[in-house]
């Protein structure tokens, strides 16, 4: 007679903010309900320095590995290895982030460049800023901005409707996880160097919220 074999039981996700007890006063307000949305905390230029902070407010954030590099350092013992791990995360809806973490296993590294992505996280302005379309949607982005990491250095351009991401693989991936869809991009520098190219798409995203635009000053 054939033994029919159990099935495991499914494990269920944690909650990341279960048994949270908040060490910052931001935390504490977010806690106790007095802070219920991200845009009050960059409205008023309150600190992020909880991640559970970021999963209380933006709980369907998805992340995504962008690179992993097997780095060594030289000590007295000898060369100590250790896993580098670049990690994007976002929401597809204006909030983008990203972390950068060492560790001596592949999956801690990971874990922790999530964290750090987290703390990292910013707004997006989003806007119709080409003039081929003008219509009226948060599709690209609402000017021309510059960000610069290393010795690369990235220009993105606002582009119209159905254009799509016109930029490297690693910068559509942080553009497609902070809700851009299109956009022109103008790239200089080593841009093979993943974290250098990663970090001057995330610093000229940054940049879309130094200018205000005519529809700010209402």
């Amino acid at each position: 007679m054939s033994r029919r074999r159990r099935r495991k039981p499914r494990r269920q996700e944690k909650d990341p903010t279960e048994g949270w007890i908040p060490r910052t006063r931001v935390g504490r307000w977010v806690q106790e309900g007095r802070i219920t949305s991200v845009d009050e905390l960059f409205k008023l230029s309150l600190p992020i320095k909880e991640s559970q902070i970021i999963d209380t407010l933006l709980p369907n954030l998805q992340e995504e590995v962008l690179d992993i590099n097997l780095v060594q350092k030289q000590t007295d013992a000898g060369e100590k290895s250790r896993f580098k791990a670049t990690v994007v995360v976002g929401n597809k809806d204006g909030y983008v982030g990203i972390g950068t973490a060492k560790a001596k296993e592949i999956g801690p590294a990971i874990r922790k460049a999530i964290l750090v992505a987290k703390l990292n996280i910013i707004p997006i302005r989003r806007s119709c800023g080409s003039w081929e379309c003008a219509c009226g949607l948060g599709h690209t982005i609402p000017f021309k901005v510059m960000g610069k990491a290393g010795s690369v250095q990235v220009n993105l351009f606002p582009a119209p409707k159905g254009t799509g991401l016109a930029i490297g693989e690693v910068g559509k991936t942080m553009l497609r996880l902070g809700g851009i869809e299109d956009v022109w991009c103008k790239a200089r520098g080593n841009t093979r160097t993943t974290v250098n190219y990663a970090y001057a798409v995330y610093d000229a995203l940054r940049e879309t919220n130094k200018i205000m635009t005519p529809q700010d000053w209402a």
